[in-house]
């Protein structure tokens, strides 16, 4: 996605891999960024950015043959989807390499206009600077954040949100119901948790896992997930009373924004309907 961008832009980018990419428009070389042979090195010499597009562990190991040969005042990007490891292990070294980290908060194939795009600057500049405004540009929403804050809030909407898709899927093969028949007799709060589960079904089992995994905050998550599962069953065990104060404290929780998220949810369930999602009142 964003070699192609860039290509777009007026740029001219180069892709290393460890396999050819085919016809692919981007020229392509084939090397290993962990360990660059003489091509991959002089390209990286040249370059007013490498973006290392890898899984965390490739980037760390990258991290030092890369700005090793990087120029100064060029730029290392990453698309990381955990912050904290990346900037720990720049902190000391590079001091004349710009960095950010950025996270397009979506699928790549969804494009980029109008989704967010968390950014963060470990050290700043005018590369730095011209990249983001590139983002931009090409319409994504940045949102800035500090390498924690984006651990700390992606610990929330990924690795809190995946878990819960994914525990929902597990749960369903111990009730004894048939798929076929919960889609065709399911309401659109069902049929809207089958099509997550479809959408994470479709992405890489690795990245959700790397997201598991390597987020300090990704354990907490999911006991905090355990643990409201617990906490609502012992609220349905308490009766009505018990559920009057919870979807309370929910509504506060939710704060000024309850309307347009509860807004949102209707547009939803007004697609659903429209393509043969049962009732929309339940």
């Amino acid at each position: 996605m964003f070699a192609d961008l860039l290509r777009q832009s007026g740029s001219d980018p180069l892709i290393v891999d460890l396999v050819p990419g085919g016809t692919d428009p981007v020229r392509w070389l084939v090397a290993d960024i962990t360990d660059p042979d003489p091509a991959s090195a002089e390209a990286i010499t040249r370059a007013d950015l490498v973006l290392l597009a890898v899984h965390e562990q490739v980037a760390l190991k990258a991290v030092g043959p890369v700005t090793d040969l990087m120029r100064p005042g060029a730029v290392l990007a990453d698309t990381l989807s955990v912050k904290t490891r990346m900037a720990a292990e720049l902190e000391a070294r590079a001091i004349d390499i710009q960095h950010v980290g950025l996270n397009p908060m979506f699928a790549p194939a969804a494009g980029m206009p109008g989704r967010p795009v968390a950014a963060v600057v470990t050290r700043d500049g005018p590369g730095v600077t011209a990249l983001l405004g590139l983002v931009e540009r090409w319409g994504g929403r940045l949102v800035r954040c500090t390498p924690e804050q984006h651990d700390r809030t992606t610990a929330a909407s990924q690795a809190l949100t995946h878990a819960m898709i994914l525990s929902f899927g597990l749960a369903l093969p111990k009730l004894g119901v048939d798929v076929e028949q919960l889609t065709a007799t399911a309401p659109p709060p069902h049929l809207t948790l089958l099509a997550l589960l479809a959408r994470v079904l479709d992405g890489s089992p690795e990245v959700y896992e790397e997201i598991q995994r390597v987020n300090p905050y990704a354990n907490a998550a999911r006991q905090a997930l355990a643990d409201g599962l617990r906490a609502f069953t012992s609220v349905v065990d308490d009766g009505e009373q018990g559920l009057d104060a919870t979807f309370e404290d929910l509504r506060r929780l939710m704060g000024t924004g309850l309307g347009e998220h509860q807004k949102r949810c209707r547009e939803v369930v007004r697609i659903i309907h429209q393509t043969g999602g049962g009732d929309t009142n339940q």
